[in-house]
């Protein structure tokens, strides 16, 4: 069948005109047209979905749910790819592709310090440990804005919020090297609005994927969304020193800031905060999202619940709130380490040039872009096949933190740069099946919340960088190693992974009366 049959179903009955009859499962024996490829006089399983009345409601006919009799492996292969087909030309995997080209861009303006520190540190006579101190001015504004922000997209949606961040952080990164030659004050601000701009950043990607994606395809969603992510980073750190070359410090900071410009064109005039909202979504995928992720239920309650001010010590009362702060805390302490300091990293200890130091280190980002989507597919495939939530996440964030932690201890012993990138590609991609973890687990505990959950995890994960990216510098400087400085990161990672296991689950928490 080339396009879905619809059956059009006018007659009332008493079970119809009950709201909670939604989603009832009845069998009808109807005839299909005689152009459709199915036998016709056959029991068809429908899944009722309501329209505007109980009365009148139309029911998609979706081929992969008519227990036909045929077994004709043929037609089957032909209906499951043109499922794939449709997913991959949805508009809800358009949404989530513009939300990884965002977070792309949102990585890859914040790297460019990590290469351009180098020349600066150079040109103005800064030790590492101030070197740290002004790559660590970005998580200064980045520890403002998530909390305000989260609130902000849980009341707004994450459309509107996120144009208004992409487009100050990509003033601020345009601004930047100009700001370096004024002064060391104004070099400071712009990584502080950069920071305070880009903590929106997540909570909106959240806030878009629990909306348009239901549960069971929301783990690939963030693994595309997080992948972007990490491409930014390896688009960054492979870019930078090539454009550095060409332009100048100016060169990077101008590509990636008007880039962003441009993104926020097209974001505002081609995609909708809700798919409900939305003029070029099909019905088929309108009614697909909603009966499969019951996303009303979902809306609903955020604009009762989240109208106010947040419940923070409600939220805070929960131990599977904690395991989430552990998580985002520990994800965040070791993925600034490994962003601010690798190519500083590879360029003392294995006195590798600048421009192979941001190869080395851009390898590991892409691979974890690969590992991300993968993880995302295993735990929906989990899922689908009856692991139950709980357990999956617990498996995935484990993966995400007992693999990096082994993965660092493995790089403080390799002999050679390219064994080092190795471990750094290992480290780095077992950290991505972290996204699967504490970062999809935000939406189940808490959908009402997700947005100032989000915030409040990402403020300790901030704290977390903090301490991580400036303590490295000053370790370094005492104890005059960046080694033992990996095998305390590895220790931590143990530590949080543990924590994660014990307090964490992927049942919805009840924070209010409304739950």
């Amino acid at each position: 069948m080339n396009s879905p049959a619809t059956l059009r179903y006018l007659s009332p009955s008493s079970s119809f005109r009950k709201p909670n009859s939604f989603g009832k499962q009845l069998v009808f024996n109807i005839k299909l047209p005689s152009n459709c490829k199915f036998p016709p006089n056959h029991n068809c399983c429908f899944q009722l979905i309501t329209a505007n009345t109980f009365f009148r409601t139309e029911v998609p006919v979706r081929s992969n749910r008519i227990r036909a009799s045929s077994n004709d492996s043929q037609s089957q292969s032909v209906q499951r790819q043109g499922s794939f087909v449709e997913f991959i030309t949805s508009e809800r995997v358009k949404v989530v592709a513009m939300l990884a080209l965002s977070l792309a861009l949102c990585n890859a303006d914040r790297v460019v310090m990590s290469v351009a520190i180098v020349p600066l540190s150079l040109s103005h006579g800064w030790l590492t440990s101030f070197a740290g101190v002004v790559q660590s001015s970005f998580l200064w504004g980045y520890l403002i804005s998530p909390i305000a922000g989260g609130t902000l997209v849980d009341y707004y949606g994450g459309k509107l919020v996120m144009a208004w961040g992409v487009a100050l952080w990509s003033m601020a990164t345009l601004l930047t090297p100009w700001a370096a030659e004024a002064s060391l004050w104004a070099l400071l601000a712009m990584r502080m609005l950069l920071g305070i701009a880009e903590g929106v950043a997540l909570p909106c990607m959240n806030n878009m994927i629990a909306r348009w994606f239901p549960p069971t395809e929301r783990s690939r969603a963030v693994g595309l969304a997080m992948a972007g992510f990490q491409l930014g980073s390896a688009i960054g750190l492979t870019f930078s020193p090539i454009l550095m070359s060409q332009g100048g410090l100016f060169g990077p900071f101008v590509i990636f800031g008007l880039s962003g410009f441009l993104w926020v064109l097209v974001w505002v005039s081609a995609t909708s905060s809700t798919p409900e909202h939305s003029q070029q979504i099909s019905i088929h995928e309108l009614r697909y999202i909603q009966n499969k992720g019951q996303i009303h239920t979902i809306v609903e309650g955020k604009s009762k619940t989240s109208k106010g001010i947040p419940p923070f010590r409600r939220l805070l009362s929960k131990l599977p709130t904690w395991s989430i702060i552990v998580a985002n805390a520990m994800h965040s302490w070791g993925f600034f380490v490994i962003l601010s300091w690798m190519p500083i990293y590879f360029k003392t200890i294995y006195h590798v040039d600048l421009r192979q130091a941001a190869w080395f280190s851009a390898v590991p980002w892409s691979m974890m872009a690969l590992t991300g989507y993968f993880a995302g597919v295993l735990s929906d495939l989990m899922i689908q096949r009856g692991i139950s939530v709980t357990l999956t996440r617990k498996v995935m964030q484990s993966v995400g933190f007992f693999g990096p932690g082994f993965a660092l201890i493995g790089l403080t012993t390799a002999p050679s740069p390219s064994i080092a990138s190795a471990w750094l590609t290992l480290a780095v991609g077992l950290k991505a099946f972290s996204h699967c973890g504490f970062l999809v687990n935000l939406q189940e505990i808490a959908p009402q919340y997700s947005g100032v959950l989000h915030g409040i995890s990402n403020t300790a994960g901030t704290l977390a960088a903090i301490i991580g990216t400036v303590g490295a510098g000053f370790f370094v400087e005492l104890v005059g190693s960046f080694k033992g400085f990996l095998v305390l990161t590895s220790v931590l990672y143990f530590a949080a992974a543990i924590f994660w296991n014990v307090f964490s689950t992927g049942e919805r928490v009840k924070f209010d009366d409304s739950t």
